[in-house]
């Protein structure tokens, strides 16, 4: 049972993991898409639950993928069974979309010793959803019209309150973006070197990423970025990862264009992902963490009006 296990989870990293290759092989970084899509005129969000929970971590980059691939317009999703608990019924010959669910369970094994020790044993697992707009029956309210695109000078407003409440020091001058772990410090070109304000929010959003590393705040190891490609093209991913599900959180656009330093991160990521089918997984969650933690850091009435 255990060697089925292992053998599922493996195969769920290489099929995901083999669908983002083929995308980045394009030319393509698949986070992207909900943004660089034809339909961006409506408000990009996370995709949620029925319940109206965000998802999170790599159910994120699954569902916005599926989302655009499909042409659904909704960011609601749901399993076959919750359907049917809503009054709901999915239509005849519609499929599901693949999303995973990540945890631990504890099992007693023999040390080698003789003695049985408890030991976590990591689990993934992965199950079907289904858009609302696969679904015939619900109630009216899962198909309230979609929430309206805010105006893009509040938009700017609340990401830099966002921003200014993290405490971050972001300094400002140079033609250069970077995190100085040595310095704990934020370095931004001048705010006139961008195209627009969403521009610099865009671009300040990846570096936050970088600076929730420290050991005071979640932990990443950043002692080899200088030194490894591959240490530094795991924590740019996370760092893409990480803008892109904040700038979903704060209603602005990420980074769409790579950087010319970061362009060549590319050929960087398809390398470790053909090596370790767990990349995109681990780099996802890492991102989810650190979002976690800059939400973690506003003040609770920012919490709920963000809600």
């Amino acid at each position: 049972m255990g060697r089925k296990t292992d053998n599922d989870r493996i195969d769920i990293y290489t099929r995901i993991t083999e669908r983002i290759v083929e995308d980045l092989e394009q030319g393509v970084r698949p986070w992207m898409k909900p943004w660089s899509a034809a339909n961006t005129h409506s408000r990009i969000s996370r995709p949620v639950r029925h319940n109206g929970l965000p998802y999170s971590g790599m159910n994120v980059l699954l569902l916005w993928s599926e989302q655009v691939s499909r042409g659904f317009s909704s960011s609601m999703w749901m399993t076959f069974k919750q359907a049917l608990e809503l009054g709901g019924a999915v239509r005849k010959g519609e499929t599901g979309s693949t999303v995973v669910f990540a945890s631990r369970f504890t099992k007693s094994v023999a040390d080698g010793n003789g003695n049985d020790v408890d030991r976590e044993i990591p689990f993934l697992k992965a199950y079907s959803v289904f858009n609302i707009e696969q679904i015939d029956g619900l109630p009216d309210t899962y198909h309230a019209p979609p929430a309206k695109v805010r105006d893009p000078v509040e938009r700017i407003a609340r990401a830099d309150l966002f921003f200014r409440n993290t405490g971050a020091v972001i300094r400002h001058g140079g033609n250069q973006a970077y995190y100085s772990p040595i310095k704990d410090v934020i370095q931004m070109p001048p705010f006139e070197a961008f195209r627009d304000a969403a521009g610099h929010a865009a671009v300040l959003s990846h570096e936050l990423t970088h600076w929730t590393a420290a050991a005071h705040r979640v932990g990443r190891d950043l002692s080899r970025y200088t030194k490894d490609r591959t240490d530094r093209a795991r924590e740019e991913l996370i760092a893409e990862l990480g803008s892109c599900f904040l700038c979903a959180d704060l209603g602005i656009a990420p980074e769409l264009e790579p950087r010319p330093d970061h362009a060549s991160y590319l050929q960087s990521w398809l390398s470790v992902l053909a090596n370790d089918k767990r990349v995109i997984f681990q780099a996802a969650a890492h991102a989810q963490r650190a979002v976690s933690f800059l939400h973690s850091l506003q003040p609770e009435s920012e919490v709920k009006a963000a809600a």
